[in-house]
């Protein structure tokens, strides 16, 4: 129990020490109680399958012979919304770059940034699963939160 415990402190601590996540992710985690203790896990799929339809929608924006800079603008904004309120630092930071090229109407940096916000939200998606699954086996082997 004290290795699992100890395993979950350390790897929490690396998602903020690598800038992953932020303080907002703690804030979201201090709403969750005994009567809905699997908010954070809802919030964050949440989150997973809005920026899958968005990152999708946004490939499809910039295959558009004409892009359409407000439609794209609008997707990037909706992504850097959801990204900042679970504490997703990275995704959040490459989507304010993405709407800076879709005020310069640059397609080339925007499908950079495209690129870019794939490989943070992967990496995010991959780092908070991980994060999940080692709660669980914390909870499972009778540990209980907070443990901070």
């Amino acid at each position: 129990m004290e290795q699992i415990q100890r395993k979950l402190a350390e790897y929490t601590a690396s998602l903020y020490n690598e800038k992953i996540l932020d303080e907002q992710f703690i804030q979201l985690q201090q709403l969750q109680d005994e009567s809905n203790p699997d908010f954070v896990v809802e919030v964050v799929s949440l989150f997973f399958e809005d920026s899958e339809r968005l990152l999708n929608e946004l490939a499809k924006a910039l295959n558009q012979t004409n892009v359409d800079f407000k439609k794209l603008d609008a997707h990037v904004h909706q992504l850097k919304g959801s990204s900042s309120s679970i504490g997703a630092q990275r995704v959040q930071r490459v989507c304010i770059s993405f709407r800076n090229y879709c005020d310069d109407r640059n397609v080339e940096g925007c499908l950079k940034c495209l690129q870019q916000i794939k490989i943070e939200y992967t990496l995010v998606k991959n780092k908070l699963e991980t994060l999940f699954k080692l709660e669980k086996q914390f909870v499972d082997a009778g540990g209980s939160f907070p443990v901070v």
